[in-house]
Parts: C-alpha cells; sequence; structure tokens
C-alpha cells in the first residue's frame, strides 16, 4: 500500500518539497478551505490523483481521527547513508550543524524535534535503527511536515557515527542535565553535532564518552528538567543565534 501521511500541513509540505512520490490523495467528502485548495491545486499540477472519501474511510487508512480530512499514500523515502549526508551538507554549508538523537522513545518528542530543526537551520537528524522510534506517521504529523525538508538518517551504531564524524571534522557536543559546563558559553563556530539522551535515561555511556564537550542548560527553577524536545530548541537557537552574529 506505500506510507501513510495524515494532516493538512504534512501532505501539503510533502507535495511542495518534491521528494515523495505520491500514489493518491485522500480528501474527505465536503472538506473544503484554502488549504484545501491549495493541496489540490499543487496534486494537479503533479499529476496526483485525489479521491474523496467519507471521514470513517480516512480515519481507517490512518488509523487515527486526527487526519483533518486529508490522507495520502506515499512511496517510501529513499534513504541516505552518513557519507551522503555528510557530503550533502558540506556542499551548502561549510560549518554543518548535524543533531544526533540517542534513543529517543516517544514519537510526539522526535517529531517535535524534527520540526524545531528544520526551522532552526538545523541540516540533518540521525536516529538509531534499534531502541528509539522510527519516522512513524505521528512522526510526520507532528513535524507538521518539516520533516519533508530535513533529511533524517537511521545509523546502526551511534558510536561508531560519532566518530565519522570527527573524521569528517565535526565536534561533538552533548546535552545533559547537570553538567556544570553552560551551553551558552561553548562556541558552535566549527562543524557540529549535537547529541541527546533519550528522555528517561539520557545519552547512553559509551555514546557519553565520544563527546569532545559535555553541556547542560542553566536552569533557575524547582523542575530539574525539561522536556527533551524544549531542551533541543533551546540549543538549537543558541546555534542559530551565534552564527547569526
Amino acid at each position: 500500500m506505500g506510507e501513510v501521511i495524515y494532516g493538512i500541513n504534512p501532505v501539503l509540505e510533502a507535495l511542495r518539497s518534491g521528494e515523495r512520490n505520491f500514489k493518491e490523495i485522500l480528501i474527505e467528502t465536503g472538506r473544503k478551505g484554502s488549504e484545501i485548495y491549495k493541496i489540490e491545486s499543487l496534486a494537479k499540477s503533479r499529476n496526483v490523483g485525489i479521491r474523496r472519501e467519507s471521514g470513517s474511510a480516512l480515519e481507517n487508512i490512518s488509523g487515527t481521527n486526527r487526519h483533518q480530512g486529508v490522507v495520502a499514500v506515499v512511496l517510501p523515502k529513499k534513504e541516505i547513508e552518513l557519507y551522503e549526508l555528510i557530503e550533502q551538507l558540506y556542499k551548502k554549508d561549510n560549518k554543518p550543524v548535524i543533531v544526533i538523537l540517542d534513543g529517543i522513545e516517544d514519537p510526539g518528542n522526535l517529531g517535535a524535534i524534527i520540526r524545531s530543526a528544520e526551522a532552526l537551520g538545523i541540516g540533518g537528524v540521525i536516529i538509531p535503527k534499534d531502541r528509539a522510534v522510527g519516522v512513524t506517521p505521528v512522526v510526520v504529523k507532528r513535524s507538521a511536515g518539516a520533516i519533508e525538508h530535513i533529511p533524517v538518517i537511521r545509523v546502526t551504531n551511534i558510536s561508531n557515527t560519532i566518530e565519522e564524524l570527527k573524521e569528517k571534522g565535526f565536534w561533538i557536543v552533548g546535552v545533559e542535565a547537570g553538567t556544570e559546563k553552560s551551553c551558552f558559553s561553548l562556541s558552535y563556530n566549527d562543524p557540529t553535532a549535537v547529541v541527546f539522551g533519550s528522555e528517561s535515561k539520557g545519552m547512553r555511556r559509551l555514546t557519553k564518552e565520544k563527546c569532545d564537550f559535555i553541556v547542560s542548560i542553566p536552569m533557575k527553577g524547582k523542575v530539574s528538567s525539561l522536556n527533551i524536545s524544549a531542551a533541543c530548541s533551546i540549543v538549537f537557537y543558541e546555534i542559530l543565534r551565534q552564527r547569526l552574529q
């Protein structure tokens, strides 16, 4: 059948990106509006078939009632290898930034991180193939379509990936609560890979040992930690802020 994308923004951004091969788009019978019109126009320009179906039919296909009246069936994206990602990023920027997510478990968090990463200029997202959430329809929806504009690659071994990035000139910055060095005290004006661990356990020991620096986000409140997607956004913005100066 192919992969399913649901929701107005995810389907719209998939059409805009030009990176997806669509099998068809299903729109709920009677659903109208400017965003639906945009989807219909873009689909027509790309020769993508549109079919009107009931809301219950869309729910059966997408597995959720949060489809916003739009479901697309697409072919899987071609996965790229780490070396291809590095080559692509260096062609665009001589100081690329990558985020490595060492075991994110919640699809909502992964989608939100991808959304922030794309918005704040991160060049790519690396996730492990095992013991972590993959790119699911929920992740695509929570990214609000941002996943169509930023490469997300899966790797077998995070430690080996870090070593390969180091060989290609990247500094590795781990982010973990409770460390003395602030994320705001570090310079990010070189090729950088920022590493975040899982929501419950943080970075794995081997991953942490591979980092060149370990930093934390200074906190003043009584709650000692942030949601992982909020923490990512803070560090991403600090990198962007420094590079805009």
